[in-house]
């Protein structure tokens, strides 16, 4: 173990991996309340005084600029002065709780201490954006964390981000859709700052580039969402520590998952654990595919197929379930189209529902559904449906008839939410997303389905048991190369589309913001670890991106986390043997930790090139060089497994 860089505890942010383990009991979280504050809150003329774990908040009344005084007597901004608020209003204080006005904005602020953390809320009554909080802007911040995937960790002065090529300066990240969990954080020194926004819906995030450095700055929208939550808080020196925070925030609310608990709900998604995932096409789909996928040694798998005319086969799912398989269709319950021209399965559905079940616009026009065909379905139209006409009962019946034991639902936890203005079915995005997660949990609960979803994010975390998507970053640039079709491939032929197959080497920007290990965090696994399991994206097979096909295979076994395949007719003849290989090595390290909390990570080296992770109390630690010199004795383009009480075992794919 590499020496511990020295920190100062300065609040619930300074979290230890034996801290982190604490919320947790063998990967069961412990369902904590916020905890009672020591300390008072005070008014010093105008700054509202707030103890902050060791340290204690200042909040300038006249602007809203935040400070942070951290127990070693080291100072912080936690936030810059925003504009435009006006003459504030007489502070009062009563309970714990200051509280004061911004008359000519129509916003009422309050700030308290909760659970080591300052704890601000602010309500207007009438619309209007506020830009708060401005984070980072101290000269000496160095890096900040965010999750809008997996997660990144990126220098804040480094050229790469600051550029047009990354594509991630001056983008606007919504929280709702564009983050796979509501907080960041920025690193100063042996000391950080992180951010929490419970109130996402219609938050987002911006990462400014002034004079080569990047900043935060955050918009919320008073619409809908009339409520604005921000919790701050100090961490140490962990490149993670934001995310320890927010896995413990998640405790504290009850609002934290355990995949422990939902195998004992659900013995079948035991069968996750170990297993490797694959969309098949053509030929794979058959019963005797699957034969040979176990032949070859693949023990454990979840299998899918898209929604096209050829799902498949009962004897082919039945093989799959008779190898101690997953199987399961695609399926969406967000797009409908009219079901006389409809191009897949999962937009067709019964009579009415296409166009009386569209989200509806301010406009009062209908939503265009995925790739402008059709219209997105509104979640609200199909919960009031479902007591009498079982439109999804319906649906899930129909795509599982041929004895499918898992289920992917497109879309639903990603968290794109809608204001539907229907006059029959009006929604706001948290109906919505209140909704989508009420849905999921039937199909996993009553419905004792393994469910997965796209993208998952934190809020969905109790109601699935795997994602495919959120381990992916980076992805503004993807976008762009898919649409080159000549490049990357289109969907078609329908049995082996090269949208999946053509393998493509990404080009080197697109490599650096997607799978640069040096930039690459494991937030999601941090938090989430032991609810979902989290793989890459369906479309992003490990054969797709040849160039990058080590550092995602070293990525996945540092994470844990399974990889993800697409199958034709052809695939297993080439690739077999590899994909059993390394599902050798990967299944009993899943089976040791894929229950547990990922309670540390770290660099090795100043280059970030070598990097640890442990899992629980240290049952599972995984050590890969990414780099292109050995590191005590660990070859470059290798990673190693050391199990409590066994010889460490070594890959070098």
């Amino acid at each position: 173990m590499a020496k511990t860089t020295k920190t100062t505890m300065l609040g619930l942010g300074a979290i230890t991996a034996g801290a982190l383990a604490a919320v947790t009991a063998c990967g069961v979280p412990v369902q904590a309340a916020p905890m009672a504050e020591k300390k008072p809150v005070k008014v010093e003329g105008g700054q509202v005084v707030v103890p902050l774990g060791t340290g204690m908040a200042r909040v300038a009344i006249a602007d809203l600029g935040v400070t942070a005084q951290t127990g070693d007597g080291g100072r912080l901004t936690l936030s810059a002065p925003t504009q435009g608020m006006g003459e504030p209003g007489k502070i009062t204080h009563k309970g714990g709780t200051a509280s004061w006005s911004y008359p000519a904005r129509g916003i009422t602020v309050s700030a308290q201490a909760r659970a080591g953390r300052l704890a601000m809320h602010l309500h207007s009554d009438r619309s209007g954006d506020l830009r708060w909080p401005l984070s980072g802007m101290d000269r000496s911040t160095s890096r900040l964390s965010v999750p809008t995937g997996e997660g990144l960790g990126i220098p804040v002065d480094d050229p790469f981000w600051n550029s047009a090529k990354a594509e991630f300066a001056g983008s606007e990240i919504a929280m709702v859709g564009g983050m796979t969990m509501p907080f960041w954080g920025f690193q100063d020194g042996s000391r950080s700052a992180n951010y929490i926004v419970p109130t996402d819906v219609g938050t987002s995030l911006k990462f400014v580039s002034s004079d080569g450095r990047l900043h935060g700055e955050t918009t919320h929208s008073f619409g809908e969402a009339k409520d604005y939550d921000v919790e701050f808080s100090l961490g140490d020196s962990s490149p993670v520590a934001s995310a320890k925070n927010y896995r413990l925030w998640l405790a504290q609310h009850r609002q934290l998952g355990s995949l422990r608990k939902k195998i004992a709900r659900n013995p079948q998604v035991g069968k996750l654990v170990g297993a490797y995932h694959a969309y098949l096409w053509g030929p794979a789909r058959s019963a005797a595919s699957v034969q040979k996928m176990k032949r070859l040694g693949l023990d454990r798998m979840w299998l899918g197929y898209d929604s096209g005319n050829d799902p498949m086969k009962p004897d082919a799912v039945d093989a799959a379930k008779e190898n101690g398989y997953l199987v399961g269709p695609y399926d969406s319950f967000a797009n409908a189209q009219d079901p006389k021209t409809a191009d897949n399965p999962s937009s067709k559905w019964p009579d009415g529902v296409y166009p009386d079940g569209c989200v509806h616009d301010a406009k009062g026009q209908p939503e265009s559904g995925f790739g402008d065909r059709g219209c997105y379905l509104s979640s609200q139209y199909l919960a009031q449906q479902e007591p009498s006409k079982h439109y999804m009962a319906g649906r899930t019946k129909q795509m599982t008839a041929n004895g499918a034991n898992s289920y992917f639902l497109d879309v639903d936890a990603a968290g794109e939410l809608f204001d539907d203005h229907s006059p029959s079915h009006p929604m706001t995005q948290a109906q919505d997303r209140a909704n989508r997660n009420a849905r999921m949990a039937q199909l996993s609960g009553h419905d004792k389905l393994v469910l997965g979803s796209e993208n998952a994010a934190g809020w969905a975390n109790q109601a699935i048991a795997f994602d495919h998507g959120a381990a992916a970053d980076g992805l503004n640039v993807l976008w762009a190369l898919q649409k080159d079709r000549a490049t990357w491939g289109g969907y078609y032929p329908a049995d082996d589309p090269k949208f999946f197959f053509k393998p493509v080497d990404l080009p080197a920007d697109a490599v650096k913001s997607m799978y640069d290990p040096a930039y690459r965090l494991p937030l999601y696994e941090t938090v989430l670890h032991d609810s979902v399991i989290n793989l890459d994206r369906w479309e992003l097979s490990l054969y797709k991106l040849p160039n990058v096909k080590t550092t995602r295979i070293l990525l996945s076994m540092l994470y844990n986390i399974p990889l993800n395949f697409a199958v034709d007719g052809s695939t297993l003849d080439r690739h077999g043997k590899e994909m059993a290989s390394l599902q050798h090595f990967f299944q009993p390290l899943h089976q040791i930790a894929a229950t547990k909390p990922m309670t540390d990570f770290r660099w090795l080296t100043g280059d970030h090139q070598v990097q640890r992770t442990v899992f629980g109390d240290g049952a599972l630690t995984m050590t890969a060089n990414f780099g292109a010199k050995p590191y005590q004795g660990l070859k470059p383009g290798c990673v190693q497994a050391a199990v409590h009480g066994q010889a460490p075992r070594t890959l070098c794919p």
